[in-house]
């Protein structure tokens, strides 16, 4: 049998990019937009960007993780909360007990093929979250997971933040 291996390959500096998603896909692209803003409403900013960071720290995704770093940097996010969050489980003294729900379950969705989502997980999540406040905490992580993969997909080079262009 033969079994054919890929090495990831990320953006590099030097590489243009792959596709201009908003350009070639603009309904999709505004889609994506009004389901992030929906998912965002009514969450605190600092968790937002928080799960957002997880999630782009768990993928690989330098383009987002610079992005919403800088985010939260600007709306006054402490910078060794920042520094934690890529282990948070150990540094919990950084992070409430509503934060840390969100960033096990933000894992568990983002890396949904390994273990699915642990009922122990969802159900911490739920302590802190009602109804409503979950499911956009589990719409924002589906968009920041497919935010993710479309940077990772087209090549988005880390550092050139294109928001205001659109």
């Amino acid at each position: 049998m033969t079994h054919t291996t890929h090495t990831f390959q990320a953006a590099s500096q030097d590489r243009a990019p792959r596709l201009n998603f908003a350009k070639a896909a603009p309904k999709a692209f505004k889609a994506l937009i009004g389901f992030d803003a929906a998912a965002r409403e009514g969450l605190d900013p600092a968790l937002v960007e928080l799960i957002q960071i997880r999630a782009s720290l768990l993928n690989g995704c330098a383009y987002c993780l610079h992005m919403h770093t800088s985010d939260a940097r600007r709306a006054g996010e402490d910078e060794a909360r920042l520094h934690m969050v890529g282990v948070w489980r150990e540094a919990r003294n950084f992070f409430t007990e509503k934060e840390q729900a969100a960033l096990a379950l933000t894992e568990a969705v983002t890396l949904v093929s390994r273990d699915g989502v642990p009922d122990d997980v969802y159900a911490e999540a739920g302590r802190h979250f009602d109804e409503q406040e979950l499911g956009r905490v589990l719409a924002l992580v589906f968009a920041i997971n497919t935010w993710n993969r479309i940077a990772l997909s087209t090549a988005k080079v880390a550092g050139q933040d294109e928001r205001a262009a659109h």
